[in-house]
């Protein structure tokens, strides 16, 4: 009998094998295409998350797929706007190569095709819940350029055809001000361990402010943790590549709406089902951390290359799979060299009757961020002087109303610290920048004008310049006003309190 061991050993395990191929096979007995789900939080940035080393947000669901997927730890977007940023993930371009959609609350072109749609026609299930792309509308009404609209992810994996893979755009709300105020505090988050962004004033009304952005980043996390849950009892866990991330920074003064780290740097983990070499066998609690400049411009190709889909001469945006695969990290060359970045109009806040934006493009590498502003004669973050508002009323219109930033503007005046992260956040800006990442990784220091680094500028500035060209960016072909800045903004913009009162305004809606 036991001479036969080996042969009943090799047809057992031919069996299992054959069963977990075929597990993975469509109805006709090809394998399956992977399924795809991507969550996207609103306005949440880096590094506020646990496996980034936060002491103070709790973040199971995304530390599970850090665990056991891949864990980014530079990813930015192309803008640091909702419209634009997400514009660009669905593309895979550039957001300055997307026309209206370069804005906030503005117009989709119907020339341009998303991910979901490239997907849909390839054989994939569509579907999406909440926030996809916006605010704002797309040129033909109603085009679902994220997917159909389903109730909830429950819903859709219900109603999914079973001999076919799936794309699902998970979107949330959080952590988007407005904000309960104390809801962090008293859910329990300690005010006294919460490192606060080196931009921000250190006041116990800034710590309970960012206490409830926490509150709502973990919202979001339990949100996507119910996700997971459902697509484990559906059996299609270790079959689906599963993406964590934001849209841009959180909401604070310097942050959202700005090129700094802040405001445009966010969370990213991946984990592909199981896939050995995306995911691949570690010591227990080790993460594998990739450091590599990434764009959420690359998702969109990423998603097409799992689904075996040519990728448009159109995108921008490089595909992660290659990333993906080498698993212990090491590559002839990084994925990119440099970092894009760049914003156009996000609310129209200067004074009338210029209805423009604060027009800007950085280039980022591990060592430095150069930025170009090309209006520096403009508000970066809004005028203060709400009465003479493009838009009536709109005050410091690129950053959000919340407590943090009231505070900062009530006590600009205090001592020479408050003024100075005042002017950092609000004050007009010069049309140069540059930061030197290794002694200034906060980004607090503008060394443009500092002769030391007269070459390293000069460098950065005919690089950033010579990208824009070939990737057609109208700002530097002398077309920005006319191709971004002649569109209708659709939306509305951070009141003054007292431009509320006297309306009567009650809350503020969601931009």
């Amino acid at each position: 009998m036991l001479r036969f061991l080996p042969l009943l050993v090799v047809c057992t395990l031919f069996h299992c094998f054959a069963s977990l191929s075929k597990a993975e096979e469509g109805s006709e007995g090809v394998p399956r295409r992977p399924n795809i789900l991507l969550a996207i939080a609103d306005d949440w940035g880096w590094p506020h998350a646990g496996a980034y080393g936060d002491p103070v947000v709790k973040t199971p669901t995304f530390d599970r797929l850090a665990r056991e997927g891949v864990l980014f730890q530079h990813l930015y977007v192309s803008s640091p706007s909702c419209t634009p940023s997400r514009g660009a993930l669905l593309t895979g371009q550039w957001h300055w190569r997307l026309e209206a959609g370069a804005n906030l609350h503005c117009i989709f072109p119907d020339k341009f095709k998303t991910y979901p749609e490239m997907l849909g026609d390839a054989g994939y299930f569509v579907g999406v819940t909440g926030k996809a792309w916006g605010p704002g509308r797309t040129e033909s009404p109603n085009r679902p350029i994220a997917g159909q609209r389903f109730k909830n992810f429950q819903t859709f994996l219900d109603e999914r055809p079973k001999d076919k893979p799936f794309c699902f755009w998970l979107g949330s709300a959080d952590p988007h001000r407005p904000y309960d105020e104390g809801s962090g505090r008293a859910s329990g988050i300690e005010l006294d361990k919460i490192k606060l962004p080196a931009c921000l004033t250190d006041s116990e009304v800034v710590r309970s402010d960012v206490a409830d952005y926490y509150f709502e980043v973990q919202r979001f996390d339990s949100f996507v943790g119910e996700a997971l849950a459902a697509l484990e009892a559906a059996g299609e866990l270790d079959n689906t590549m599963i993406v964590m991330t934001g849209d841009h920074g959180m909401p604070f003064p310097r942050g959202k709406a700005n090129l700094y780290d802040i405001g445009s740097r966010v969370p990213l983990a991946i984990r592909w089902g199981n896939h050995p070499r995306a995911s691949g066998e570690r010591k227990s609690g080790e993460v594998r951390t990739i450091d590599d400049l990434v764009s959420n411009t690359d998702l969109a190709p990423t998603f097409l290359e799992l689904a075996k889909i040519p990728q448009p001469k159109s995108m921008t945006g490089k595909s992660l799979v290659p990333v993906l695969l080498t698993s212990d990290g090491k590559r002839a060359k990084p994925h990119r060299e440099f970092m894009l970045l760049g914003k156009e109009r996000h609310v129209p806040m200067q004074e009338t009757p210029d209805m423009g934006g604060y027009p800007c493009r950085g280039i980022r590498t591990h060592d430095y961020l150069f930025i170009r502003n090309f209006t520096p004669q403009r508000w970066p973050n809004g005028t203060p002087n709400w009465q003479q508002a493009a838009i009536p009323g709109v005050w410091y219109g690129d950053c959000d109303n919340g407590p943090s930033k009231s505070w900062m503007i009530d006590h600009k005046d205090d001592n020479d610290t408050t003024r100075r992260l005042y002017d950092l956040a609000f004050a007009k800006r010069p049309a140069e920048e540059l930061y030197d990442l290794k002694r200034d990784p906060d980004q607090l220091n503008n060394v443009a004008a500092d002769p030391i680094y007269a070459e390293i500028k000069g460098e950065l500035a005919q690089q950033l310049n010579d990208l824009l060209i070939a990737t057609g960016d109208p700002r530097v072909k002398g077309d920005g006003e006319k191709v971004f800045e002649s569109h209708p903004y659709l939306g509305n913009g951070p009141r003054h309190p007292a431009s509320e009162r006297s309306e009567g305004r009650k809350g503020k809606k969601k931009l």
